[in-house]
């Protein structure tokens, strides 16, 4: 039974042949025991079994499609386009919410309205779901996010629909960096804020975004800071042109630690 005093929460899992994380993405979200969730999921149209994935669970979705699209991003705007929350996340098909991580969120943003996003921090985990680090989350802000202090796990972040409506949907023309885009224009209007509270595993495999597409990230970042009036001399623009100097040879683990820093 939904309840009349907790707010709608949207959320949207993207999705494309990730059938082996699929169902467990599924049920982490699903089994939240939050009684005012929608939970939408937008499928590229797989053909590595996660539609019977979907439609075992489709009864408990309020949308979902398996159809050609445009990628990720594409994904998550259509998304949001069926989704009635006032508070909105997306959660990718390789990641997992942790228990009550809703629940916490929707308390967080009641207790504090004037908060537009808040996110939690994120284990680091490998295909077979073990723990293998942290995200190095901690407080950011418009003017540190110019800078490219990101500091948010995108796995862990939920944000009001109110400023979605404000700034959205994500630039189609962004392959990586369309959540770092995203939160720069909500942070135009209103705070982010961390809260240190443990919410959600952001999974690092052999074909995630995140191992094989990292090179793409910074550049997309750069054309975010040049849209927003930055300089081509900046701080951010240093980072992106020595960072794959310096990245190239570093496992994934240590590049997080340096993230901590940088």
């Amino acid at each position: 039974m939904k309840s009349l005093e907790q707010p709608l929460v949207s959320i949207v899992t993207p999705s494309y042949n990730q059938a082996n994380f699929l169902e467990e993405t599924i049920r982490s979200v699903l089994d939240q025991g939050y009684p005012n969730l929608e939970y939408i999921i937008v499928d590229g149209g797989s053909t590595d079994g996660s539609l019977e994935i979907i439609q075992k669970y489709a009864d408990r979705l309020v949308w979902w499609v398996s159809e050609p699209d445009q990628g990720q991003t594409d994904a998550i705007n259509k998304g949001f386009s069926q989704a009635n929350g006032e508070i909105l996340a997306w959660l990718n098909s390789d990641d997992t919410y942790l228990p009550g991580a809703v629940s916490e969120a929707v308390g967080y943003l009641q207790a504090h309205p004037e908060i537009g996003m808040v996110y939690g921090d994120a284990n680091l985990i490998d295909d077979e779901g073990n723990v293998i680090g942290r995200f190095p989350a901690k407080q950011t802000d418009n003017r540190r996010l110019m800078r490219g202090y990101v500091h948010i796990p995108q796995q862990a972040s939920f944000f009001r629909a109110e400023l979605w409506r404000k700034v959205g949907p994500l630039d189609p023309t962004f392959f990586f960096a369309m959540d770092y885009d995203l939160w720069v224009r909500l942070s135009q209007h209103a705070p982010l804020k961390y809260y240190p509270r443990l919410w959600a595993n952001f999974r690092l495999h052999r074909g995630a975004k995140s191992i094989e597409a990292d090179d793409r990230c910074w550049p997309e970042m750069v054309r975010v800071h040049r849209r927003e009036g930055g300089s081509r001399i900046s701080w951010l623009s240093i980072k992106a042109s020595i960072r794959p100097l310096v990245y190239g040879w570093m496992p994934m683990k240590m590049r997080l630690w340096i993230r901590q820093y940088l």
